[in-house]
């Protein structure tokens, strides 16, 4: 039987080749979407590819407050749940390197990295973005300029050590890691501004890391693992900022996309790909940007998704003395005024312009939040007083009206769950199209 891992590597190889097929990447904890990710792959019979972040999910907890072993057993418990097999998740890590200790001097931040990376292969783990492109406490040059190729080099082959080590350690036929490298994009969590759209990865800087990457792979005797590098993280000239979107332009990226086959034997790998349009996406694909990286954009609409709920409850049920409403969206401006780590610096201007971005900014820095347990339970009661009072169709209309055709043929419930994942399953769709997984406007029935 064919592990995942080895289809989404076959996938890749057949993008290589000029097939315009690939993979995309859910880059989220949110239970809700993990749920919309396992329906939609579920319809298409596909391997369905879900990623942590080093500073989202690692071996202290993360902001997740979940390990890798964790994380891997909090997913299965979704799939499981609903009759998904677990052989045909692929588990990744993004971004897995020393981001998260960068402020500790380099000895104890690699150290701690490739501890990471371990727990993660040893949580099975398969895929491993080996990122060791941002500079520790005492590491030479000027901080302002990237640190040096050779360096990030080094420490990358260090970090793929430790995995394969992990590796060693599991039961023989475990599917050995398939490694990602390069990172010429934000770091873990971070956006671009919304001045300018970024520099697209030229081809001497991406034919310099593949270069230099294999060099030092195969000076440290990692030979088997250079042939396991599948994709190289390069930017595409598309990101998003808190307002703006920028848009894949396919003329701007020719001479990226043909040193695919002329230069770098594997595919590429891109992130941020949130928000551009069902044909950009396609043209990506098109264009050997075969994984699809997109977390933001499916916890947007996730909000979108409970906002309309919660505007549904209060027209519903505001009336009714025996119903508490559940001031879902005011739970969740109070918890992120009380903790506003997770947006400050990401937000800018006076008190009306920072409190619309905490609700509708694209970056959605609201997804640290959910999980709190006031807005948790506030999000709890929505859901329990939308179940025992069912809006009618009417009120659906109203405020998720894509969701109204299907609820009047009986496709999508007006269940508010079934009504989330549908939310978040049009997102989702515009990317199993572009990887050639589903036919484009596929019935978003809940399944």
């Amino acid at each position: 039987m064919t592990h995942a891992t080895e289809r989404l590597a076959a996938i890749l190889d057949e993008n290589h080749h000029g097939r315009a097929v690939g993979v995309y990447s859910i880059c989220s904890a949110n239970r809700f979407v993990l749920q919309a990710g396992i329906l939609q792959a579920r319809r298409d019979d596909s391997l369905l590819l879900i990623e942590s972040t080093s500073n989202q999910v690692n071996q202290f907890g993360g902001y997740t407050g979940q390990t890798p072993a964790q994380f891997v057993e909090f997913v299965r418990e979704i799939a499981l749940a609903m009759d998904f097999p677990a052989r045909k998740i692929v588990f990744g890590g993004d971004h897995l390197g020393p981001n998260v200790w960068r402020k500790e001097n380099p000895a104890s931040a690699m150290e701690k990295a490739a501890e990471l990376v371990r727990a993660c292969v040893l949580a099975g783990y398969t895929k491993i973005h080996l990122d060791a492109s941002m500079r520790l406490a005492g590491d030479p040059g000027d901080s302002s300029d990237p640190l040096a190729e050779e360096i990030v080099s080094e420490r990358a082959a260090e970090l793929c050590r430790a995995a394969e080590g992990a590796h060693a350690q599991l039961a023989a036929g475990s599917p050995p890691p398939l490694y990602v490298i390069g990172t010429e994009v934000p770091i873990p969590g971070g956006e671009l501004s919304n001045a300018k759209a970024p520099e697209i990865t030229t081809v001497k800087n991406a034919s310099r890391t593949s270069e230099m990457a294999k060099r030092v792979f195969e000076a440290r005797g990692l030979e088997s693992a250079w042939e396991r590098v599948v994709a190289m993280v390069v930017q595409p000239g598309v990101e998003f900022g808190d307002a703006k979107a920028f848009p894949y332009q396919p003329e701007r990226t020719r001479e990226l996309s043909n040193l695919v086959g002329r230069g770098w034997r594997g595919v590429y790998e891109a992130h941020s790909t949130d928000y551009q349009s069902p044909q950009a996406l396609q043209e990506m694909v098109r264009d050997h940007f075969a994984i699809l990286k997109v977390g933001p954009w499916l916890t947007f609409a996730f909000r979108e998704a409970v906002f309309a709920l919660a505007a549904m409850e209060e027209e519903w049920l505001g009336g009714r003395k025996n119903v508490a409403l559940s001031q879902v969206r005011e739970c969740l401006e109070e918890a992120m005024l009380a903790h506003p780590e997770h947006w400050q610096g990401y937000y800018h201007g006076d008190e009306a312009q920072l409190r619309f971005a905490r609700k509708y900014s694209l970056s959605d820095r609201s997804r640290y939040y959910w999980p709190q347990p006031n807005v948790d339970a506030a999000l709890r009661r929505l859901i329990q007083n939308l179940m025992s009072y069912p809006p009618p169709v009417s009120l659906v209309s109203q405020f998720l009206p894509n969701q109204t055709a299907g609820a009047q043929v009986g496709a999508v419930s007006t269940n508010p769950v079934d009504l989330i994942h549908s939310k978040i399953l049009e997102v989702i769709e515009h990317y199993a199209s572009a990887c050639g997984v589903s036919l484009p406007n596929h019935s978003r029935a809940a399944d």
